[in-house]
């Protein structure tokens, strides 16, 4: 059965290396890939674009990106966007036995167990943890963590069709190494950024004035011919 794939986040902004592990993943299991920002990440500072923005630019990255789609599922409910609220509501709606799996970078999966009922995420899905450059999962795990994956490593992304959840399969691929706050501070600090994303996305941060740059000045129109002027 075709998984249901899930890569939720604040994409503030999203960025290549966000694109990477979608991709990835999307390849890894060969099916869609649904990109989910969160309306109000409880983890972290508010962002620092808010979510029409966000989404936005998430549907310029993922636009001729084949097996992409942007979710606004957790953007239309109200209250915090707790991953295991919006697992459950989603398997409501797609039933019992097929596979969703859940798409994370290896820094969130080591902070799983600080999330709301998180050793409910098992029983809801499974997990795709694709490594980032200084965060190896080769190393040893928070204990609880480490008592709750015991045994349900994945050989390969074939294991995850067999079961609705679940399982945790490592992605080996290098990913890129930036990050949405190393690209926040850089627009803050005056630093190049523009090269880590992709090209309409850096160009809606200019046009919008996010993160703290000048907007653009909206386009003067052209003066009327002489005719029409009056």
């Amino acid at each position: 059965m075709d998984p249901w794939l899930v890569y939720g986040g604040t994409f503030d902004p999203v960025h290549d290396g966000h694109l990477a592990i979608a991709r990835s993943g999307r390849d890894a299991l060969d099916t869609t890939v649904r990109l989910m920002p969160a309306a109000d990440p409880p983890h972290r500072a508010p962002p620092g674009a808010n979510a029409v923005h966000r989404a936005r630019m998430l549907d310029i990255a993922v636009a001729g990106e084949p097996g992409m789609r942007v979710d606004r599922r957790e953007l239309e409910r109200e209250g915090r966007s707790y991953s295991v609220d919006t697992l459950r509501a989603l398997r409501d709606e797609i039933g019992p036995e097929r596979p969703i799996v859940m798409l994370l970078g290896a820094d969130s999966f080591l902070g799983l167990p600080t999330w709301k009922s998180w050793e409910a995420l098992f029983e809801l899905a499974h997990f795709i943890v694709a490594q980032r450059p200084g965060t190896p999962l080769d190393g040893v795990l928070p204990g609880a963590l480490a008592d709750r994956v015991a045994g349900r490593w994945a050989s390969s992304a074939d294991v995850l069709r067999d079961a609705p959840s679940g399982r945790v399969l490592r992605l080996d691929q290098p990913l890129h190494p930036g990050s949405a706050s190393e690209i926040r501070r850089a627009i803050a600090q005056g630093d190049p950024w523009q090269d880590k994303l992709p090209r309409g996305v850096a160009e809606y941060i200019q046009r919008h004035g996010l993160y703290g740059l000048e907007a653009e000045p909206a386009p003067r129109a052209a003066p009327a011919p002489p005719s029409q002027q009056v």
